[in-house]
């Protein structure tokens, strides 16, 4: 299948923040000093990042780079729509459809990660807050 449209990378980089529930305050924080919000949304608007920040970024997601680079939403939505023909009133061709696509990893590994991840996060921005505190 030829791709129709080009893959706008800013774009993917605010959908998987926004599926691991990431702000964009929390990104910048992650990047550094010189981030802030309104900088993350113009990234956002990119159609095109640049690699190291495409690669920090992803770091910082626990993502691969191709992931973000490549990533169709399009894509997706058409393997949901035919995939998951759930027309019955018990929910058996869902039970059904999702047998075929377990995940190669496990979730919970994953959720504990990301969990522990944004933990640190808020522990980071905690004592960098009581530094500024202290400097005053």
């Amino acid at each position: 299948m030829e791709r129709t449209q080009q893959v706008h990378e800013g774009r993917n980089i605010k959908r998987f923040r926004e599926m691991l529930g990431m702000k964009q305050e929390t990104l910048a924080y992650e990047l550094g000093e010189d981030w802030t919000q309104k900088k993350i949304s113009q990234l956002e608007a990119k159609e095109k990042v640049e690699e190291d920040l495409l690669e920090q970024v992803a770091a910082i997601l626990n993502i691969n780079p191709e992931a973000i680079r490549n990533f169709d939403e399009e894509a997706v939505f058409n393997i949901i729509n035919n995939t998951y023909h759930n027309t019955s009133s018990d929910s058996s061709t869902l039970i059904a459809s999702s047998v075929n696509y377990q995940p190669t990893f496990n979730t919970t590994d994953k959720i504990v990660d990301l969990y522990e991840r944004l933990l640190q996060a808020e522990k980071d921005k905690i004592a960098y807050l009581e530094q500024l505190l202290k400097d005053k």
